[in-house]
């Protein structure tokens, strides 16, 4: 990741904007009733967050337009790709759990990771409401934001979906597995 420089060139600006658009072209299913005109307006008015929807998109995560709040009058996008992305497995799900391995430590965690690239870890239920726009995490799982009180034990959550049926589980923070990433949001 870039954490220098939080912008994009022209050029890349203009690269992932073809490439948002044809994902929400294709996708049409996870965001009924919203035009990719008025995405695009948006997304042309705050193109700071044009950086962390680049930075969800090199490591894997396919970041679609999945709903829209009225609101605020953001659009809300997640990480849509099939399986938990590429570029962001293999991580603890905080920077307390990764100090607490005291050896075969991750190279990051979850929450630093999504911190980093200026976005939000999904919640159970944003992670149950992208579950209804598709198949998602057959494979891998995906860390979650974890309640206080939970994490406060030692414990987070992660979920997957598995038997046509979302499930959400508890695993020590300091865990980590080849088949476990996080998904993010970004609201625009």
């Amino acid at each position: 990741m870039n954490s220098m420089k939080k912008e994009l060139s022209p050029q890349q600006g203009e690269e992932l904007l073809g490439i948002l658009k044809a994902r929400f072209e294709k996708n049409i299913n996870r965001h009924k009733g919203l035009e990719w005109a008025e995405v695009a307006a948006k997304l042309g008015a705050n193109t700071e967050k044009l950086w962390s929807l680049n930075e969800m998109e090199t490591t894997g995560g396919e970041p679609d337009v999945v709903d829209y709040d009225k609101q605020t009058g953001e659009y809300i996008f997640y990480d849509c790709s099939a399986e938990s992305p590429k570029g962001r497995r293999s991580l603890c799900y905080d920077r307390e759990a990764l100090e607490a391995r005291k050896e075969f430590k991750p190279e990051n965690s979850a929450v630093d990771m999504a911190a980093a690239m200026e976005i939000e870890l999904l919640m159970v239920e944003q992670y149950r409401e992208l579950q209804k726009i598709g198949n998602f995490d057959l494979k891998t799982s995906s860390w979650v934001k974890t309640p206080a009180d939970i994490r406060k034990l030692g414990g987070a959550i992660f979920c997957d979906r598995r038997y046509d049926t979302v499930f959400v589980y508890h695993n020590g923070a300091e865990s980590y597995y080849a088949a476990r990433g996080f998904r993010g949001s970004l609201k625009i």
